[in-house]
């Protein structure tokens, strides 16, 4: 990778920027920086503006991935040989009300970057993707296990190698409990957790960054490359560990308030598919899970999905239909809680 042309989106995000850090490490010629945030796109800039003396050509792109011609003329004007795609929509339910949206930006915008990857000679092209692709109970999930297959679906001959990670949560990025947590303690309380048996995958973003990066080396193209996360862990008692931590006592000084599942979302996560075997590879934290290639009618069934939401009218009824042919494992049932099994669960 030393003297090679980076290209990361979603540079102002927490994997996405942790990326870049990491990139810098690596002696790489230029690294282009690209973003619809200014505000964020300004903060990590001149953060690897001081952190790195200029040894790298630094660059930022204030873009967005669903504009076919924005980022056709990046690309053309950079050549980059590597593609880190972290721009995502992630927080489910948001995207639950807005199913146009995170069709728009989580697939389409995938598939004009991936293919702009291929018609620019990138030579890999790295899709950052979540846990909640497998076996999706939202649209967030579904979203991603729809460009998991459209990026794969591109491997094949010669050209760009395209490779796909996917994770579970990262401790402390925008938007996951533990700030959130550390909010609801400074204030006094109440910690809210949403059922008293969930639980996620958690791994730091640091981790999780040098582990996308490693497996992008690795690949050859078509994986979908899964992180040993470890154990899953309950968010009970992430939110137990955190009053602690902070000096107080669970349900005595800092009241721990559960809430119920919000829509779509599950109570235990998963890495993988029933029919996705793990594979071990030499690295002991990154796997290949066993996947197959989309059908016949997956590719028109994409562009039939994206014309929907492009025309989007306020009738999700036709996206998410679409979002089940493509993904015949995609539930939108939720698991619904009887109130009375969330009464003292914490004691």
């Amino acid at each position: 990778m030393s003297g090679a042309i980076v290209l990361v989106t979603g540079a102002a995000g927490s994997i996405g920027s942790e990326i870049c850090r990491q990139l810098c490490r690596y002696k790489i010629h230029k690294l282009i920086l690209l973003d619809q945030s200014e505000t964020g796109l300004h903060d990590i800039l001149n953060e690897l503006d001081n952190s790195t003396g200029h040894a790298i050509d630094l660059s930022i792109e204030l873009a967005t991935i669903r504009d076919r011609d924005g980022i056709d003329r990046i690309l053309d004007r950079h050549r980059p040989h590597f593609v880190y795609h972290a721009a995502a929509y992630k927080h489910v339910p948001i995207l639950e009300q807005f199913p146009a949206q995170v069709v728009l930006t989580n697939v389409m915008g995938t598939k004009i970057l991936a293919d702009a990857a291929h018609r620019y000679g990138v030579r890999k092209f790295v899709m950052i993707s979540t846990d909640k692709a497998v076996n999706p109970t939202n649209l967030m999930g579904a979203s991603k296990r729809i460009a998991e297959l459209y990026v794969n679906s591109l491997e094949g001959g010669e050209g760009t190698q395209f490779i796909t990670t996917r994770f579970g949560n990262v401790l402390g990025s925008n938007g996951s409990v533990v700030p959130l947590f550390r909010q609801q303690i400074e204030k006094g309380g109440p910690v809210t957790v949403t059922h008293p048996e969930i639980s996620r995958f958690f791994m730091t973003i640091p981790e999780a960054s040098s582990l996308v990066i490693e497996a992008s080396i690795m690949g050859t193209g078509g994986e979908i490359f899964v992180f040993d996360m470890g154990k899953p862990e309950k968010i009970l008692d992430m939110a137990r560990k955190m009053i602690q931590l902070a000096g107080f006592r669970p349900d005595i000084d800092i009241r721990i308030e559960f809430t119920g599942l919000r829509k779509g979302e599950k109570l235990h996560e998963e890495l993988f598919k029933a029919e996705e075997s793990p594979l071990p590879t030499h690295h002991p934290k990154i796997m290949i899970a066993q996947h197959r290639k989309p059908d016949h009618t997956f590719h028109d069934d994409l562009l039939e999905l994206i014309h929907h939401a492009r025309k989007f009218d306020g009738n999700d009824q036709e996206i998410r239909v679409l979002v089940q042919r493509m993904i015949p494992e995609f539930s939108q049932l939720n698991q619904d809680v009887p109130d009375e099994q969330l009464v003292n669960a914490a004691s």
